[in-house]
């Protein structure tokens, strides 16, 4: 973790807005709130705007599970977003990657053990983080195994990703505990 408080303090349940109970009461729903959200929720216009882009790129994405993981795990891991990393540790297991994928992850595009796919996606995600730019190769490898939406998916999720590591990371939001850390 980069800050080992927050600079921001997730608020409890008895101090949400009205606004804020609204936006986290579906969340609730499905169990307790993460800090992020409990962050958040200081902002609740933001909060609900930024839930619309959010709930596409994790649940409504035209991108297989497994890419989109392969995808923001490295983002989260070039961002040195502990926080990003660990909730989407547990997120690409359940999409398929094993420890051994999470773990070549930070090692990059070149290991050889990648599926051209796996590699064009960590290739692309490296270029938006250097350059806000996929080159011209790595595009056409892209495209060899992807339609135009999931490309296009592939640049927004590596996008939101961004945003939300400067945030996690900016507002010193911690993990919960029993995250996984950097050593999967």
């Amino acid at each position: 973790m980069r800050l080992s408080q927050p600079r921001i303090e997730p608020l409890e349940a008895d101090q949400w807005s009205e606004e804020a109970s609204k936006v986290l009461a579906p969340i609730l729903a499905a169990g307790p709130p993460l800090n992020i959200f409990t962050t958040l929720a200081h902002h609740p216009g933001l909060m609900r705007r930024w839930m619309v882009f959010a709930n596409h790129v994790l649940g409504k994405s035209t991108l297989p599970a497994r890419q989109r993981e392969i995808a923001i795990l490295r983002i989260g891991y070039l961002c040195r977003s502990a926080y990003e990393w660990g909730q989407h540790v547990e997120i690409g297991r359940a999409s398929g990657l094993s420890d051994e994928d999470i773990r070549r992850i930070q090692i990059g595009p070149d290991t050889p053990a990648w599926s051209e796919l796996d590699r064009a996606v960590l290739a692309a995600t490296d270029e938006l983080h250097a350059d806000s730019f996929i080159s011209d190769p790595t595009w056409a490898a892209l495209a060899e195994h992807l339609t135009t939406e999931q490309i296009m998916d592939v640049v927004f999720a590596v996008g939101q990703y961004n945003l939300v590591s400067m945030a996690l990371n900016s507002f010193g939001v911690q993990p919960e505990a029993g995250l996984p850390g950097w050593d999967v």
